[in-house]
């Protein structure tokens, strides 16, 4: 007997939740059964008490943190869907473009950090350009290979009919590339966070790439722990943000959306 649609949806939506539990409790367990030091490995609880007893701190980090990498995944939005646009609808760009942006995404961006506080100096600069640097290319390639694989029977179909190339670009390409876009923000924010936390780890005196090298130098590995956490917190929200987007703009592209 088949199961229920909305027995297996709640199901879907359960699963995540049990296994961070799992995860939690036989975290807890191997930690109070084997009484690891929390200057090596802490414990859930002890995390836990870190983020309650140091909440004011973790909060302002986090927050700056925030709006640093959601500045800079903006500006990477921005550039990335006007290259990928640029890229994509042009054969010859995109055969000359592709492999040099390939080897640029190649290219370390930690790296890049200490060339950033050069020009920018310590602060918000390098952190907002660092989130840009490394989450823009996703974003341009998930454009850019959307509108390149765009079916050249469609387009003949479409010219024949009196489409101009600017009518196939915004009636048939950037619609088509929407499952593609919002694929690409869930994996570039994430990237994002990464990168405005490494250049916080190296040139700022704030957020929580900051709170990260201080817990570590001062051996709280608790709060350490506990700025881990919320960075992957803030990382997952955004993520589920956009994947909530996604179904509700593009269920005509996923089998079963329109049920």
């Amino acid at each position: 007997m088949k199961k229920p649609s909305h027995l297996n949806k709640a199901a879907k939506t359960l699963a995540p939740w049990l296994l961070l539990i799992a995860i939690l409790v036989i975290w807890q367990f191997i930690c109070s059964v084997l009484e690891v030091s929390e200057f090596i490995f802490p414990a859930p609880m002890a995390i836990i008490e870190a983020m309650i007893e140091f909440a004011g701190p973790i909060a302002h980090h986090a927050l700056s943190t925030f709006w640093v990498t959601m500045v800079g995944f903006a500006i990477a939005v921005a550039v990335g869907v006007s290259l990928g646009v640029l890229i994509g609808s042009s054969p010859m760009l995109y055969a000359a473009a592709y492999p040099l942006m390939t080897a640029f995404n190649a290219l370390p961006k930690a790296a890049f950090v200490p060339v950033l506080v050069v020009w920018f100096g310590i602060g918000a600069g390098p952190a907002i350009l660092t989130a840009f640097l490394i989450s823009f290319f996703p974003i341009m390639v998930n454009i850019a290979t959307g509108l390149a694989t765009l079916e050249p029977e469609l387009e003949d179909v479409l010219r024949v009919l009196g489409a101009k190339r600017l009518d196939i670009l915004l009636k048939v390409g950037l619609p088509r590339s929407l499952p593609y876009f919002f694929a690409s923000l869930k994996v570039a924010i994430t990237l994002a966070f990464v990168g405005s936390t490494v250049s916080e780890m190296n040139a700022s005196n704030e957020g929580i790439g900051y709170l990260l090298v201080s817990a570590g130098s001062s051996m709280k590995m608790p709060l350490a722990f506990a700025g881990l956490v919320v960075i992957g917190a803030m990382a997952m929200a955004m993520y589920e943000l956009f994947a909530v987007i996604e179904k509700r703009t593009t269920r005509w592209a996923h089998r079963g959306g329109n049920k």
